[in-house]
């Protein structure tokens, strides 16, 4: 196994983890919030496609497939707090985004060598990515910080724990 072998088995396992949790879930689940002021499902898998999307743009510009227009824009800080599902998509349309942008970045990931995952991360990321390999791994375990969050939405809901 190499470096890009293993980053795609913790891509792998958080789109497993990812999709196990929303499986029995609604729309309307989506809009369940784990706790007050906290973020919903909705809104946190927006902002997860969104950040794939972008992070894996910055390393090659062009590479990742489009979003649909204003997609960024409806996951920000300030629509965190919106609650009406009108402001947001169907979890099938969330399905369908993650997936796109999942494979988008497995493609790119594919594509490097191991000299390109040394090389460094961007700028903005050093404080927690030291290097290209880094933010390839991040968008696994990025997925992974959140579903701990769907978890207890679940428990909420009355829906047994899956793990």
């Amino acid at each position: 196994m190499n470096s890009r072998d293993a980053i795609q088995l913790n891509l792998d396992m958080a789109t497993m983890v990812c999709t196990m949790y929303l499986a029995d879930l609604d729309d309307r689940d989506l809009l369940v919030r784990p706790s007050p002021g906290c973020n919903h499902i909705a809104w946190q898998l927006g902002h997860l496609i969104a950040n794939e999307h972008a992070m894996m743009e910055l390393l090659k510009p062009g590479s990742m497939p489009p979003l649909p227009a204003g997609f960024a824009e409806k996951h920000t800080t300030a629509t965190s707090r919106l609650d009406s599902a009108s402001a947001f998509y169907s979890k099938a349309e969330y399905l369908q985004h993650y997936q796109a942008q999942r494979q988008g970045t497995i493609a790119l990931l594919k594509g490097q060598s191991d000299a390109d995952l040394d090389q460094p991360a961007p700028e903005k990321f050093q404080a927690y990515c030291k290097n290209r390999g880094d933010l390839f791994s991040l968008q696994g375990s990025h997925v992974l910080m959140h579903v701990g969050q769907w978890a207890v939405v679940r428990r909420n809901l009355g829906r047994a724990p899956l793990f």
